[in-house]
């Protein structure tokens, strides 16, 4: 990684940092990180992956973000999650450490009053290391090119339903961490091959120790016990969703380059249907579609807990 902005040294003891590996997201950006600005991310440490779209400048420019480049191979670097352990291990020790995608949004109960410190105190007080989210699409009402999206919009204006059902978990040995599979991508892309489904359960929000490395994107943690963490969107302990926003019109460009790319799955010979699926402008919307309202709602259907943060 090459380093193009480094401005760690604004990061105080007691920040609150915001970890991403992206590629091509300039119109994704502008809102995700005004967003988690708002939310308390008091530094981003960016690696951005040989963008072309203008990625590269744009964060360059933000004075809260210390940026690093690589040309890379995404796959090679275990999906990014090197780049980002690294950073983790140089800037995140003993600091609460939220590692998302540009199209993942953090919510979690009583968010719109309580920001993302109050949250961290709450788990500091209570010795909990980390918090499990699930990952949740978000999709529009009809075929994903059949609406627009400008950099800056809240892509849930856009994506506006999601499917509060069906999913299941299990855990997998030998680090017992959970595979939550289901939703909108296996009813549409994976019917008939469910366990092809994407992984749902992450943690994304822990206070970062030198012994901690995610070994699956975010969806696991070492060492093992931390994966006890989070037991899926019926935990009854406090637990989060991140609102995933893949399906903005964007995605079938996207597709279209990683279906030649190839560096988004271990066997993607294997998704090549998955992204032609994608790239022909699917209608996601079906009969179990609910309209999202709210992290309330989210919390009444089950989906995240406020365990014992009380209101």
């Amino acid at each position: 990684m090459t380093s193009i902005a480094n401005r760690t040294s604004d990061i105080a003891r007691d920040a609150i940092l915001g970890i991403m590996v992206v590629r091509n997201e300039t119109l994704r950006l502008p809102f995700v990180l005004d967003y988690y600005r708002d939310l308390g991310v008091s530094h981003f440490l960016i690696v951005d992956n040989d963008s072309d779209d203008g990625t590269t400048a744009f964060l360059a420019q933000q004075r809260d973000v210390s940026l690093w480049v690589t040309k890379a191979s995404y796959k090679v670097s275990r999906f990014g999650m090197d780049w980002a352990t690294w950073l983790l291990m140089h800037y995140g020790k003993d600091k609460w450490c939220l590692t998302v995608d540009a199209d993942e949004l953090l919510v979690y109960p009583e968010i719109e009053t309580r920001n993302l410190r109050d949250l961290c105190l709450f788990l500091d007080q209570n010795q909990i290391p980390a918090m499990g989210a699930f990952m949740l699409d978000l999709y529009p009402q009809g075929p994903i090119n059949s609406v627009s999206y400008e950099a800056g919009q809240d892509p849930r204006e856009v994506l506006t339903h999601f499917d509060p059902g069906p999913y299941h978990a299990q855990r997998q040995k030998p680090r017992d961490n959970l595979w939550l599979q289901g939703g909108v991508r296996e009813r549409v892309f994976f019917a008939d091959n469910p366990t092809q489904g994407p992984t749902l359960n992450k943690l994304p929000l822990v206070k970062w120790n030198w012994r901690y490395a995610y070994i699956n994107s975010t969806h696991s943690l070492l060492p093992p016990k931390l994966n006890a963490l989070y037991d899926g969107p019926t935990d009854p302990r406090l637990t989060g969703v991140l609102l995933h926003t893949k399906f903005l019109p964007c995605a079938i460009e996207k597709s279209v380059e990683e279906k030649t790319r190839k560096q988004h799955f271990r066997n993607p010979n294997a998704f090549q249907e998955y992204y032609d699926s994608i790239v022909e402008g699917p209608n996601l919307f079906g009969d179990v579609s609910l309209k999202y309202e709210g992290p309330a709602q989210l919390e009444t259907l089950g989906l995240m807990s406020r365990g014992a943060w009380a209101p």
